[in-house]
Parts: C-alpha cells; structure tokens; sequence
C-alpha cells in the first residue's frame, strides 16, 4: 500500500464520537487515533470518560495513556504521534479514525505549525530572569511586537516564556519569525471530516447522565487519587470535573452543587466546541448520530 483511507470525526463532548468511532473502525479496518487533551493522560480514566478496555473492542487505539499527569504536552506531541500512527497504517494496510474533542489539535494537523529552533540553555537563563517580572517582561514584549503580545495574558508564563525563548535564541520577535517559517501542513492529502450535530437539550441529558456515570463509577475517589500523588499544581488538574471535585473536597460545595457545577460546566465547554467547530473547519458532513452512522457503515 501506498495510500490508505483515513476520516476525522468531530462533536461536542457527550456526543457519541466515542461509540460511533469504534462502529466506523471496525467497518473501515482502522486505528482510532484519539485527539483528546485529558484522554492522554494516564489514570485519569473516569473523569475522561476515556473508553475502557472493553469499550474498545478490539481496536487499536492510540493517544490514550500516553503521559502521567505531571508531564507536559502540546500540539507537536499530536503531530508527531499521527506522523507515527500513519506510518504503521500505510505499513500494515490498516485505515485510519481521527476521532477527539480537542478540535484544535485536528486543526493544526491540517493547517500545520511552524518548525521551532533547539533553545540553549544561555537563552532558558535569560528567559528565567524575565519571567520574574510577568507584567514588567509583557509590557516590554508588547512593545516590540504589539500585534503577536495581543493575544497572550500578561499573566500567562507559558506562553511569555515561548515568546522570550523566541526573541533570545533568533534575536526576531515572533511575528517576524513565524513570518519567515510559515507553517507546514502535516496532513497533505483532503481529510473528510463528519461533525455530530446533537440538540441541545439532547446533549444537555447526555451530560448529566455522564456525569452521574462518573459518580457511580468513583470518580471522587479517582480525583483524590491524583491529588495525592501529583499535588494540584499540573495543568490537567485545572479540567473540568477534576477542579469541581477539589473544590468539593474543600468543603465549597456539597455533592448536589457539585454535580451541578460540572454539568453546566460541561455544558459550556459542549457550546464552546460547536462553535470553534462550526468556525475553524469547512466542507463538514454535519448530522445527527444516527445519520451519520448510515453515512459511515
């Protein structure tokens, strides 16, 4: 094989883009490669709603249980994981599901990121002593790029310290660098994307079922399972459902306003996704479930 057949899809969370991922692999004789920023993190199962083992029949899937929750990840973790995914279904005549909630990531596949230059260590120092100074080291950032600096926090370190890695190691400020390296695309070829289209009030009672799946299941128990062995301070504890249940933990809420908290938390995050799906991707196959699963099978 020189080719092989490969499909995204795309939903809000609580869609079904699970179940119906697993149905179109096993009709395509595909991997799933899951797009998730909370599913690729081990033991952080119930609060994912990753699928379990049986869940996934048996399909492989990849991108799940990548990391332990103080490790870090980003965009270029995904890519290179597809780069790698692709390779092995071309070589075993497999196809390929791309299938997530983090649309983003999907976004970046087809539209690429730009190529970053190795930081030395002389500009890690450089970077460390301004970061000291968040508001100082913005203000002056902005000054020297105003258009990039707009769209990044004054309290944000992370991204001031890309920023400050940029400007110290290529002496450019990231406007003019990501000028001079435009992105690359990493998947080349036309990708047919399907969108899960589900009313709201659908999905509103697919969340607190969810959710209260979650509950049955030990999710609390799960979350102070974390908290012991990674503190609060990864990033991945800061998502819904687990920041909810510390806040639970510290005696904010009860249990009734907990489970509330997280379903219209949940809610938003759903509103959030259809609208950066709706915005960011075009030529979509949009319907309902039960559509596309005709479509797709």
């Amino acid at each position: 094989m020189n080719t092989f057949r490969q499909l995204a899809l795309i939903g809000a969370t609580a869609s079904g883009k699970t179940a119906l991922s697993i149905k179109v692999a096993q009709a395509l004789n595909a991997y799933i490669l899951s797009i998730d920023s909370l599913s690729i993190y081990k033991e952080i199962d119930i609060v994912s709603a990753k699928p379990s083992k049986e869940e996934r029949e048996d399909i492989i899937h990849f991108g799940l249980d990548m990391l332990f929750p103080n490790e870090n990840f980003d965009v270029t973790t995904f890519i290179a994981l597809y780069q790698e995914v692709s390779q092995k279904a071309l070589k075993e005549g497999k196809n390929l599901v791309i299938v997530g909630g983090t649309s983003f990531y999907l976004k970046m596949l087809i539209e690429g990121i730009s190529t970053l230059p190795a930081i030395s260590e002389t500009s890690k120092l450089k970077s460390n002593a301004l970061l000291k100074n968040l508001g100082k080291t913005h203000a002056w950032l902005s000054k020297l790029d105003p258009a990039y600096m707009a769209h990044i926090a004054p309290n944000d370190p992370y991204r001031i310290e890309k920023v400050l890695h940029l400007y110290f190691e290529t002496g450019l400020s990231a406007t003019e660098y990501f000028k001079q390296h435009p992105p690359k695309p990493t998947i080349t070829t036309p990708l047919p994307i399907y969108q899960i289209e589900t009313d709201r009030q659908i999905l509103r009672k697919r969340i607190e079922q969810r959710t209260e799946k979650m509950f049955q299941e030990g999710v609390i128990d799960e979350v102070c399972r974390l908290e012991q062995t990674y503190t609060r301070s990864p990033h991945c504890m800061k998502a819904i459902g687990i920041k909810e249940i510390l806040a639970y933990l510290d005696g904010i809420y009860d249990k009734t306003l907990l489970k509330e908290k997280i379903i219209t938390n949940t809610a938003r995050l759903a509103k959030r996704q259809r609208t950066f799906n709706h915005s960011q991707f075009k030529n979509v196959s949009s319907g309902t479930i039960e559509a596309l699963e005709k479509i797709l099978l």
